[in-house]
């Protein structure tokens, strides 16, 4: 059966719960902020984040109070500095507590192998010399039955969600993945259902060799959002928005501007395209070719 397109909003609506584990994968590239912000709108609590580099919009649903665990391998604001809200979340508690499970990348990577091939657990070589085994209960050892060696173990990672930004996805729902494609295959076949948000939808889709393809049998639902991946790049269609990662520093440092500028564009507005116009009429983005 195929999967026909359905408003982004309806998507979170109908698979975003609060309380569940959700996983917006991106590595630099395709981050899905659309669908952040929309979760961030129809005020979704209790979620237990997952991603290896929480970066803005983790930031940004941390800071709006969504979040009450985070599993992660890295955090901050890439090439800019801290994260100042999932700091403020874990040295201060505001909004709420955060609790952290933290992974190195290459652990998290193996839990959503793991996942992916619905096993217990995945197994590499790593943490040595780490105090990661001590503070989080995901990590623990293995012993090698016929090397006896001791390998680290990691908990498998399902989300009951995961959202993806893609380039395209075909009339049947069939997801074309291109680029740095980071762990999106891998977060994607681990999860319980699956969320895609696509640029547009072809008639066919070009994937050349190499390429990646979620099969439509995997993908719960898909939204057309063109730019739903602002401030971060789509390969062949946007370029990264550097400048506004830099001005993220300022905007999210202090809790009053933080809220000011959340409630301006993203509460403020109904969806991703209101928001870029929003921005844009302001001059704090510059319009692009696919936004």
């Amino acid at each position: 059966m195929s999967v026909a397109p359905v408003p982004l909003a309806q998507a979170i609506a109908t698979h975003v719960a609060d309380g569940a584990c959700i996983a917006l994968e991106g590595f630099t590239h395709a981050i899905p902020f659309a669908a952040g912000h929309e979760i961030i709108r129809q005020r979704r609590r209790d979620l237990h984040l997952v991603r290896m580099t929480p970066d803005l919009v983790y930031d940004q649903m941390i800071g709006m109070g969504c979040a009450r665990m985070l599993t992660f391998s890295w955090g901050g604001n890439p090439g800019v500095g801290s994260a100042h809200r999932l700091r403020d979340a874990v040295e201060n508690g505001w909004p709420r507590p955060l609790v952290l499970s933290e992974h190195s990348h290459a652990g998290l990577a193996a839990a959503y192998v793991a996942g992916a091939s619905r096993l217990p657990f995945g197994v590499l070589r790593g943490y040595l010399g780490t105090d990661l085994p001590q503070v989080n209960d995901a990590v623990r050892s293995v012993t090698c039955p016929w090397t006896g060696e001791a390998l680290a173990a990691v908990r498998a990672v399902n989300p009951d969600v995961t959202i993806l930004h893609a380039p395209c996805a075909d009339r049947e729902g069939n997801v074309l993945l291109r680029g740095i494609t980071g762990a999106h295959k891998e977060a994607a076949l681990a999860a319980r259902k699956l969320i895609v948000t696509v640029e547009r939808v072809v008639a066919h889709l070009d994937a050349h060799l190499n390429s990646v393809v979620l099969p439509h049998w995997v993908v719960a639902a898909i939204a057309v959002v063109p730019g739903g991946a602002h401030p971060s790049y789509v390969q062949g269609c946007y370029d990264r928005d550097n400048a506004f990662y830099q001005r993220w520093d300022a905007i999210s440092r202090e809790r009053e501007g933080f809220l000011r500028w959340m409630e301006r564009y993203v509460l403020g507005t109904r969806d991703h395209g209101e928001l870029l116009r929003a921005l844009a009429a302001d001059g704090v983005v510059r319009l692009a070719g696919g936004t």
